[in-house]
């Protein structure tokens, strides 16, 4: 949704008017990449440091078709293992780049994909130390999303699934209280399948969603994007309206009183 002014969605200090960040991995080529980027309306796209081309010149390069002039790029450390070398990759990401806005991802192992929390909390320590404003891909735990905010992180990203499982939002409760207790972004990080993932995610109270594989392993990718920019737009609208209560019985819609017998 748009951003207004009194509802701004700011992260370390910069304001963006969309709330959905796409990813750069598992198009065809930068091409389409790019166009679903502008589908989804995007402003920030997350780029795997260890993956993408940013300045090899004889091959295809990233920043040819999305210009980091139009776009917030968001250097991640997808493929790493280790805390430290998570650090090590996001160093050089901003020895080359100047990006001091990262994303930090700590992997467990390759078939799950899941977050290994106790490297993540280690290397987002450094990474702070280091000058570094840490948005942090971390499990569904209220807990270690405090003490990930506590330790310096400018943004919670919490996974609804695994990445790329396209699943959708497994445990809406811890999600929620993510998004209640914290004090600075929440984002649903991995997990998302489709558009209604996307709209729950904002329902529950996040206030933005990232996502890759949804979209560009969509049948359509460009009108998939467009589908999630919408779904992200409805979510956040339907969260700032205020959902009816939930009931256990029917409640008619029509006046009880006054019916005529």
């Amino acid at each position: 949704m748009t951003a207004q002014p009194n509802d701004p969605f700011v992260i370390a200090g910069r304001t963006f008017t969309s709330r959905l960040i796409v990813g750069t991995g598992k198009y065809k080529d930068y091409a389409e990449n790019a166009a679903a980027a502008e589908a989804a309306g995007a402003e920030i796209v997350t780029v795997a440091v260890r993956r993408v081309n940013l300045s090899n010149p004889d091959e295809p390069m990233l920043v040819d078709h999305l210009s980091p002039e139009r776009f917030t790029f968001l250097p991640n450390t997808a493929g790493c293992f280790t805390g430290e070398d998570a650090v090590r990759t996001l160093r050089l990401a901003r020895e080359a780049g100047g990006w001091n806005l990262v994303k930090l991802e700590v992997l467990s192992d390759p078939d799950t994909l899941y977050p290994d929390m106790v490297e993540t909390l280690h290397a987002l320590k450094l990474l702070v130390e280091d000058g570094f404003e840490v948005m942090v891909y971390c499990s569904d735990d209220p807990v270690m999303a405090r003490r990930l905010e506590d330790a310096g992180a400018v943004a919670i990203m919490p996974l609804g699934a695994p990445i790329g499982s396209g699943l959708g939002i497994q445990n809406r409760l811890n999600i929620r209280l993510i998004a209640e207790q914290a004090r600075v972004p929440v984002l649903v990080d991995a997990g998302v399948g489709t558009a209604s993932d996307a709209a729950v995610a904002m329902e529950l109270g996040c206030d933005g969603v990232l996502m890759n594989t949804a979209i560009a392993e969509a049948r359509d990718a460009i009108a998939m994007a467009r589908a999630m920019r919408l779904a992200v737009e409805a979510g956040r609208a339907a969260y700032l309206a205020g959902r009816m209560p939930i009931r256990q019985y029917g409640a008619a819609s029509s006046p009880v009183d006054g019916i005529i017998g």
